[in-house]
């Protein structure tokens, strides 16, 4: 008796939901863009909005209505456990203020990790689980999904791999909303997706929907021109402080670029090589990129990239570089992991072909300028590979307090700008004088029949 008692409560208040549409706009107070992302029935939504203008509070409404709707799950993936918790506050607050029935779960164990589960129970068994994001909490769940602040995500790609897949059942609906934060993430890539109703709202938008905002004192007390403008005004802005903007690595693409993919291919190739080796072994790649030098161009000929590969494999394919008669040099980085690989190849091949360089901000500074006026000159050439487009662009340039020039790059989707540094040292080894190779050809010896044989 209680049970269908209870069954029919719920009923009534998911009937509720989806007949009155108004009722929600009358008690959750919303702006002209709030309410046309609450009440739109796309499945996939993206939402560039600028900070504070209300995305956390809109998506959350949104996902609670949509689930009570539609009688699905919700998983919420934030950036963090701190954010996780705040999203689902939101969540909470809009339960109360609708008068929903909802039963709320803290500090529920994720599985084995120690990442804290939050939920709340909605009429109709629906459930929002908030959890902060990373490829394991995002497995293992089906229901519609709310990426908040998705541009803030570490691991945003492996995170997009591991979660497209809980919607694939019942038509799932799947919202993305952030801040910008460049042009090498996921976020930034799905805004020109055709599939996604995306929505853009600066913050002069939101005041022209009604926001209350001072924009001169906020920008004046900012003190930041780009900061502001990527914050408030949704401009992807990475392009003013990478070394390199995805502008000046097009230029250098070549679709028609076919790259090796063993080592003895090359020995095919009649022109000289030369190689660059950035070393890692278990949280970064080990890249070896060979160049060719044709007349004044470097075109990329082939791009080894090995993921936690023991150092005695590693070695092996240097070796096998190394007895190609056309590698002229190599340039490996010597410094921490590469210490023993670069001393083993040094006492086996000699200086005059393997040359160890140890990192230091100077010599980062001097290989990495090296590499930009090849491309400002347009000798290199890359194959059309979205890995290497994006480790390039991930190198960011800053001055530190001193006044010198600093490069750094986040570590992304497995890699920490290793495809730079590979290609740098291979356009340093091009660069070295290495002479030409020359050889002569004579007859056979012959012994004059003299004497007595």
């Amino acid at each position: 008796m209680y049970r269908r008692v209870l069954r029919e409560q719920e009923n009534k208040e998911i009937e509720r939901m989806d007949s009155e549409p108004a009722r929600v706009r009358a008690v959750v107070p919303l702006l002209d863009y709030q309410r046309a992302d609450v009440e739109s029935d796309a499945r996939f939504r993206w939402n560039c909005w600028a900070r504070q203008t209300g995305k956390s509070f809109t998506k959350s409404l949104r996902r609670i209505v949509r689930g009570l709707r539609r009688g699905r799950n919700q998983i919420f993936l934030s950036a963090s456990e701190r954010q996780s918790r705040e999203l689902m506050d939101k969540a909470r607050q809009h339960c109360q203020a609708l008068k929903i029935t909802a039963d709320y779960y803290d500090n529920r164990s994720f599985r084995n990790l120690s990442v804290k589960q939050l939920e709340i129970v909605l009429p109709g068994g629906v459930r929002i689980i908030g959890l902060p994001a990373n490829p394991q909490t995002a497995r293992g769940f089906s229901g519609d999904v709310l990426l908040d602040e998705f541009a803030m995500h570490a691991q945003d790609q492996e995170i997009w791999a591991s979660v497209f897949p809980s919607i694939l059942r019942g038509d799932g609906e799947l919202d993305v909303a952030s801040t910008p934060r460049g042009r090498g993430d996921t976020f930034y890539r799905l805004g020109s997706n055709d599939r996604f109703v995306t929505s853009t709202v600066t913050i002069d938008d939101a005041i022209a929907d009604g926001l209350s905002v001072d924009t001169v004192a906020l920008r004046e007390a900012m003190g930041d021109d780009t900061l502001y403008r990527q914050e408030f005004l949704c401009e992807f802005l990475d392009e003013s402080t990478a070394f390199l903007t995805f502008e000046q690595i097009d230029a250098c693409v070549d679709p028609a670029l076919q790259l090796h993919q063993r080592v003895a291919e090359l020995s095919q190739d009649g022109r000289d090589l030369f190689v660059g080796v950035d070393v890692g072994r278990l949280h970064d790649l080990t890249v070896v990129w060979v160049v060719a030098r044709d007349e004044d161009a470097l075109p990329t000929v082939a791009v080894f990239t090995l993921s936690r590969t023991p150092f005695r494999e590693q070695f092996d394919l240097l070796c096998a570089l190394l007895d190609l008669r056309r590698v002229r040099r190599v340039c490996m980085d010597s410094g921490g992991l590469g210490m023993q690989l670069a001393e083993q190849a040094v006492e086996r091949f000699g200086t005059h072909r393997v040359e160890p360089l140890t990192f230091t901000p100077a010599l980062k500074s001097q290989l990495a300028l090296g590499l930009r006026l090849a491309i400002e000159s347009a000798r290199i050439r890359i194959p059309d590979d979205r890995s290497i487009r994006n480790d390039w662009h991930s190198v960011e340039r800053s001055v530190t307090s001193t006044g010198h020039f600093r490069l750094a790059a986040p570590r992304r989707e497995g890699s920490h700008a290793d495809r730079f540094w590979a290609a740098a040292l291979a356009v340093h080894a091009a660069a070295a004088g290495t002479g030409t190779i020359e050889s002569v050809s004579i007859r056979p010896l012959q012994f004059a029949r003299a004497g007595t044989w």
